[in-house]
This record gives structure tokens, sequence and C-alpha cells, in this order.
């Protein structure tokens, strides 16, 4: 009882929080803490945020970046994403396993990015077996998409989510990194099976 009072008393001080400092989303927490911890971001860096709606994650790159950085952030969602006022934003409406939305993307940054970051997550049935696919087929689409626009040596931010598969995708995730690391921060529910791999060091394409 008490866990899940403390669970629920997280949940909301993070949504009263985000509305008190004009975040769109508690998960602007997410990964504040994260780029407190590992040092992830940098303001001359180019940035793709993948299912970035509603942009509470790209905010938080916004900041960074602040109004002297040289750095860009482009988010993408099938989902309409209100912009974000600042000169670096750039927001993509479309499906980013795509090729044509994969090539707008590295034609903006003129080139690859820094850094990949995924809050996405799947539609949830409720049935454990195909929620569990969902989630991995989805991560699987972030690390293609990452082969495809990630510089050498980039870093790659994403959630997971604990299940059968979850061995799998990072397995294959250190086959593709130097380093891969998995955390929760304070702001995720603690009784969530989600999950934030931090994957540094892109060790992929020749091709920058």
């Amino acid at each position: 009882m008490m866990s899940r009072w403390k669970a629920k008393h997280d949940k909301e001080h993070y949504y009263k929080l985000a509305k008190k400092q004009n975040y769109r989303s508690r998960a602007s927490y997410k990964l504040k803490q994260l780029d407190k911890k590992y040092k992830l971001l940098k303001p001359d860096y180019n940035v793709v945020d993948l299912g970035a709606a509603p942009g509470g994650w790209s905010q938080v790159v916004a900041e960074i970046i602040g109004e002297e950085g040289k750095g860009q952030i482009i988010s993408v969602d099938l989902e309409y994403i209100k912009p974000i006022d600042h000169e670096a934003y750039t927001g993509v409406k479309g499906d980013f396993t795509t090729p044509e939305i994969q090539e707008m993307i590295m034609e903006i940054i003129d080139g690859k990015a820094d850094v990949i970051l995924s809050d996405a997550s799947p539609k949830l049935t409720g049935i454990k077996d195909i929620d569990n696919f969902r989630a991995y087929d989805l991560a699987m689409a972030v690390i293609t998409i990452s082969n495809n626009i990630l510089k050498n040596n980039g870093n790659l931010i994403m959630k997971a989510f604990q299940g059968e598969a979850y061995q799998d995708l990072i397995k294959t995730l250190k086959q593709q990194f130097k380093t891969v690391k998995t955390t929760k921060p304070n702001s995720s529910r603690k009784r969530s099976a989600e999950m934030y791999v931090i994957a540094r060091g892109f060790k992929g394409s020749n091709k920058n």
C-alpha cells in the first residue's frame, strides 16, 4: 500500500512541477536527471528526438543549447508537436522509420546526429506477450535509424521495457556501441517496467 501511494505521490509531484516550470511533460525531468548524471548533451550537439510528442525532452535540449549554442534539435513524431520557441528547433511530422524522413533529418542538420533520443512508448494492449513484442519492435526501429543517421562515436539515449526480449536488445546495443548502461531516473515510476539505456560511442558506419 505504501509503495503504491509513493508511486502516485511521485507522479503527481513531477506532474505539478512540470506545470509550474512550464514543461510540456513530466518526462522532461527524466532527461534532466539522466543528463545530470551522465553528461550526455552539449550546446553544439545536433540532437534528434524520436517519438518526441508532446516535446518535453526537446524543451530540455533547447535549454542546454541556449541562445549562443551552435547545436540543433529536431523533433520527430507522427503527431503534431507544438513548435518550441528556439531558433535551433525544427519539428518534423512523420514516421521516423521511413527513408524519406531520415533523409529529411540529415538534410536539416547537414550531416548526422551527435545524439539520438527516444522516450517513445508503443501502444499497449494489456496483453503481456503482444506488448513485449511491440516494445521490442519499437526499440529495434530506434536502433535501425541510429545506424543510418548517428555519427561515429555518437550517443543514443532510449527508453526500453523489461521483458522477454530485453536482454536481446541490450546484447544488440553492446555490439554497436562501446559502452551500454541501463538506469531508471528518480522521476520514473518505480513499479514501471521502463528502463533507460545509455549507449555511448557508436561503432557503426564509416560514412560520416
